[in-house]
């Protein structure tokens, strides 16, 4: 027996959008010659002062004694516009401050006893991770204060710090729990990197060139005659590679069309199904940069086996990424049988059939629906080949 709708019965489907304004700066000084440009964003909510909570990662804490004091100066510079409600909070920085929900308790306590509402701000100092964690206890904070980032590592600036995603792992999963929200701002400042350690500093430009061989060859083209230079420390070299990254990344974000990954694909993944993966199997003894920097790697050579990418290239990348300085090869790339399980947790994050972006030149990306599982070993024995010094391996 058919049944059909019922005369009273309706049915309503009305697409919207809502309007996002994504603000991204670059400062060679935050807290010194360019405060103007932070004191602009913390707009004033209506005739009262805006409060103003400040949450800084420990590892630049540490590295930078007098960031606090810097803080409260500009402060107290701009009292006249917003307040600073308790203390600086300071949590563990790197990954630890993901791996422990229970910090985001304390950070909600914290939001909590400042009386921060929905015009308030909360400024977060540091690397990705606490980035992402404190980023994840303000959008759930009466649904969401306005955050501002100040990314403290190169991983950050060129990367994560622009997107809209915030989360901590949970279950041995990579941000199983998170929020999409837009940063009411994102603010790249120089002086941030200064302290940051060489490996750290290093190993965040494996997302510049992860983003460079999805959108642009002429910049993965500067990426790679500047490698040498950037593993170096030459700002004149490594600051405006950050710059394009960051701008191809907000590109992506805000023209893409997918800005909450809810469609099949998410380009800016490439690499990243082996990589987090590889973290959670390392206990996070692998940087994420280096992870990515890996797993770009073996997802380049997958793509000249499989999908055409030219080898002459596929060879580029890998020497890029070598005179990046990163590490190529890790023990638990070989474990493959625990990685391939990678694939689903990659699958589930997303939802739906698994899809993965692949290469078919630098600038044209493919999405795929299965991976060959004999030739991705192959391609992992062909980076390992290649840090061994190996020629002929692709």
């Amino acid at each position: 027996m058919t049944h059909t709708p019922s005369e009273s019965s309706r049915q309503i489907d009305v697409p919207f959008h809502v309007p996002f304004v994504h603000r991204l700066r670059f400062t060679e000084d935050v807290f010194g010659a360019d405060r103007a440009v932070l004191a602009d964003l913390l707009e004033p909510s209506g005739n009262q002062h805006a409060r103003v909570q400040f949450w800084l990662d420990e590892h630049i804490a540490e590295a930078q004694p007098d960031l606090k004091t810097r803080i409260r100066s500009f402060v107290s510079a701009h009292a006249d516009r917003f307040s600073m409600p308790g203390n600086i909070q300071v949590v563990p920085g790197g990954e630890t401050v993901k791996n422990d929900v229970h910090i985001i308790e304390r950070m909600l306590k914290c939001m909590h006893a400042a009386d921060l509402d929905r015009r308030s701000y909360v400024v977060v100092i540091g690397g990705g991770a606490v980035l992402d964690a404190v980023g994840f206890a303000a959008a759930i904070s009466h649904r969401g204060i306005r955050l501002v980032r100040l990314p403290t590592t190169t991983l950050a600036q060129g990367d994560s710090g622009v997107g809209v995603k915030n989360s901590v792992n949970l279950f041995q999963k990579k941000n199983w729990i998170g929020t999409f929200a837009v940063p009411w701002a994102v603010v790249n400042d120089q002086s941030m990197l200064s302290t940051l350690p060489d490996r750290d500093f290093r190993c965040g430009f494996s997302e510049s060139v992860k983003v460079s061989l999805l959108k642009d060859r002429g910049c993965f083209e500067q990426l790679c005659d500047h490698a040498e230079r950037i593993r170096d420390r030459d700002m004149d070299a490594a600051w405006p590679v950050l710059q394009w990254s960051a701008q191809l990344h907000l590109d992506h974000i805000t023209k893409g069309g997918d800005p909450f990954e809810a469609l099949e694909a998410r380009p800016l993944d490439f690499g990243h199904w082996s990589a987090h993966k590889m973290e959670v199997m390392s206990n996070f003894e692998l940087r994420h940069g280096e992870a990515v920097g890996i797993g770009v790697a073996v997802d380049t050579v997958y793509s000249s086996l499989v999908h055409g990418f030219p080898r002459e290239d596929a060879r580029r990348v890998l020497d890029c990424l070598r005179n990046l300085g990163l590490t190529l090869d890790h023990p638990c790339l070989h474990d493959t049988r625990p990685l391939f399980d990678g694939l689903e947790e990659f699958r589930q994050h997303l939802g739906g059939r698994l899809t993965l972006t692949m290469l078919e030149k630098v600038g044209r990306k493919i999405d795929v629906h299965e991976v060959d599982r004999d030739r991705m070993c192959d391609a992992i024995e062909r980076v390992a080949s290649f840090v061994r010094g190996e020629t002929a391996v692709i």
